[in-house]
């Protein structure tokens, strides 16, 4: 992985490597909590393209304890009336394409809101190259870590981008 100073930051690049027998990016992933519920949940919702993404590979989507048992707890709320099975069923089509990281260091970024923190440690410990968020109080905070945070649109345009380039 490669840094690159910009306005006295460091913002890692994404490296490449071979992927189904082609030079395609490969990026390291935190998505918020928010945004992952909103891929499983809303089936023909504006993330539902997430859960074709990460089942294509090309990028690898980084989680921790906490933020699985964040996942498991809002999958929960009584406003979705999910059954206990059919939430077992979304986590199975997530979680089988993430890598479990363990969380050993902190950012050194603080966000202001404190239960926002553990996506911030997990992309620190986890080497992430991007956050995507749509949490005002991360994107807040773009330009301030070593990891690019980016607007579920701002990824998906980095994909189309690239899928023209190839």
């Amino acid at each position: 992985m490669q840094w690159r100073g910009r306005a006295g930051s460091k913002v890692r690049t994404p490296t490449t490597s071979p992927m189904n027998s082609s030079n395609r990016m490969s990026l390291r992933v935190v998505l918020d909590t928010g945004v992952v519920v909103s891929a499983l949940v809303f089936a023909r919702g504006r993330l539902a393209w997430l859960c074709r993404h990460w089942g294509m590979g090309g990028s690898t989507f980084l989680v921790s304890r906490a933020t699985v048992d964040e996942l498991v707890r809002v999958l929960a709320y009584p406003k979705f009336q999910l059954s206990t099975d059919y939430r077992l069923e979304l986590l199975s089509s997530y979680l089988p394409y993430c890598e479990t990281v363990a969380v050993t260091h902190h950012c050194a970024v603080v966000c202001r809101d404190p239960n926002d923190q553990p996506l911030l440690d997990l992309a620190e410990s986890g080497r992430a190259d991007v956050l995507v968020t749509s949490d005002g109080d991360l994107l807040a905070l773009k330009g301030q870590t070593p990891f690019a945070i980016e607007s579920p649109e701002e990824y998906r345009q980095r994909f189309a981008t690239e899928a023209k380039a190839t």
